[in-house]
């Protein structure tokens, strides 16, 4: 390595070193400014369960952060936590308040659903009575065990069939010899066909021509039988002595079996000829029906095809997870890629968003209490904590590759610039038509510095002013070959 590769190299790492040191000190800065103040109203609510909650943890209203944990104590076997709320956030009697977890690490915060307008307001000192109790690690911990029992199982199983060395052997010697046999079964028909006709032909003629001569011959043969049987009779009034009837009846014996069995001969082969001058049975429809024989030959090439399309196949994993500033949270991605060319490939996505799924309803309230109003009729936004999805089909052109489906769980489009021998990537999405007006506008850039491992930082939401977010994030990014082992045998419909 030359001394200018090596200062490179240094450069690199002294330069990723300072970025990351100072990001380090951007995060906590702000992480301790908006841990809370004093300011607002205090709240409290009775959960049963208040691991990974600690005094300080945020408090969130659709992902934005509303307020912090004061204290968490006990209160008559269960966990009293004391909660500050900016004082510009009103909660109202019927709101509700669920423990999420941020994170795949282990972190929580307090999710709160304000309630419904015009309901009394909470003041100091207030409860929030609705509580949603959510799955404890030991629960989560206990399924994921199981789940991972009956994974081992299955890949035992897979290992065991195909996995191996010799099992891949057996499946690749078994797909050439069948290829071999259809091809050559093709050749053998297409080079015998008159041939076999002119046989068939032969056969007919001489059972035909010939019956009565092979009548005659049984009749011959049955008399001989007669004759040797009268012999033997014979031979038994001279004496043993002159004579050996077991050695005759022997021989008269197999000459009886002899006839039987070539007169049922002659009936089968008569019976054999005629099905195939009628194409009846596999060999009559391949010396008749040429369709069928294109068919076989189609299979064989289709199959071909098949094989050659899963050896070509590129499985790529993406594990992703990025750092959202104003949000103060963490969002994660799993990503898989089924590339069956270089220009294209499908794309499937798994997403945990802190923001949760957005949804609008329509509520309709129709009352008879002369204290409030006969007819209501409120539009709310409800969000769910779940995990979204994508479904999209990638088609490259170039340095730029455009992208069509589905976007986190609603309809979006992309488009990506690769520079750099692919290394530099500039990512736009829009999406989110149906959560709210403006659609969600997204742009990130991102670059490997080192072979698999990417670093990355971009906007989100770009058009709309209170949802807007900045993010920096890192990516793994690997070619699986194993994977697409597993796929063929993948459950489908």
């Amino acid at each position: 390595m030359s001394s200018v590769a090596r200062l490179t190299t240094s450069a690199k790492v002294g330069a990723f070193a300072l970025v990351t040191l100072v990001l380090a000190i951007l995060i906590y800065r702000y992480t301790t400014k908006s841990a809370g103040s004093g300011d607002g109203y205090r709240v409290y609510a009775v959960v049963a369960d208040a691991s990974g909650v600690s005094p300080r943890s945020q408090v969130r209203i659709a992902g934005i952060s509303v307020g912090a944990v004061e204290s968490v104590k006990l209160d008559h076997g269960r966990a009293r936590i004391d909660i500050r709320i900016k004082p510009e956030v009103p909660l109202y009697d019927d709101a509700a308040i669920a423990k999420v977890s941020a994170s795949l690490l282990g972190e929580y915060y307090l999710s709160l659903s304000p309630g419904t307008e015009g309901k009394r307001k909470l003041k100091e000192g207030d409860r929030i009575g609705s509580v949603v109790e959510a799955a404890t690690t030991d629960q989560i911990m206990k399924n994921m065990e199981m789940i991972s029992k009956d994974v081992k199982r299955v890949t035992e199983a897979l290992a065991a069939s195909v996995g191996t060395e010799q099992g891949r052997e057996n499946i690749s010697e078994t797909l050439k010899n069948l290829a071999q046999v259809t091809e050559a079964l093709n050749q053998t028909v297409r080079e015998n066909r008159e041939a076999i006709h002119n046989i068939l032909i032969n056969v007919d003629r001489i059972t035909t021509r010939g019956g009565s001569q092979v009548d005659d011959i049984l009749e011959n043969v049955k008399q001989a039988s007669a004759d040797v049987r009268s012999l033997v009779a014979t031979a038994n009034g001279r004496g043993a002595a002159e004579q050996n009837p077991g050695e005759v009846r022997q021989i008269v014996d197999k000459i009886n079996r002899a006839s039987s069995s070539l007169e049922s001969t002659l009936k089968n082969m008569d019976s054999v000829s005629q099905r195939l001058e009628r194409g009846e049975g596999t060999i009559g429809r391949l010396t008749k029906d040429e369709r069928l024989i294109d068919e076989v030959q189609g299979v064989a090439e289709t199959l071909g095809d098949y094989v050659g399309g899963i050896s070509r196949l590129q499985t790529i994993v993406t594990l992703r997870s990025d750092y959202q500033f104003l949000a103060a949270t963490t969002k994660s991605y799993l990503e898989l890629r089924l590339q069956p060319r270089e220009d294209k490939y499908y794309l499937i996505e798994v997403v945990n968003d802190p923001r949760g799924l957005v949804r609008y309803e329509t509520v309709d309230v129709t009352t008879d209490n002369p204290n409030e109003p006969a007819y209501s009729h409120t539009q709310r936004k409800v969000t769910t904590n779940s995990l979204r999805f994508s479904l999209q089909f990638a088609q490259r052109f170039g340095v730029f590759t455009a992208r069509y489906g589905i976007k986190e769980s609603t309809g979006g489009v992309g488009l990506d610039t690769l520079l750099f021998q692919d290394r530099f990537e500039l990512r736009q999405d829009l999406f989110g038509l149906g959560e709210v007006v403006l659609p969600r506008w997204r742009v990130s850039l991102s670059y490997e510095f080192i072979n698999r491992l990417w670093l990355l930082g971009g906007v989100d939401d770009i058009l709309s002013g209170d949802r807007r977010d900045y993010f920096v994030g890192a990516q793994l990014r690997f070619n699986d070959q194993d994977l697409k082992t597993v796929l063929p045998f993948a459950p489908g419909r």
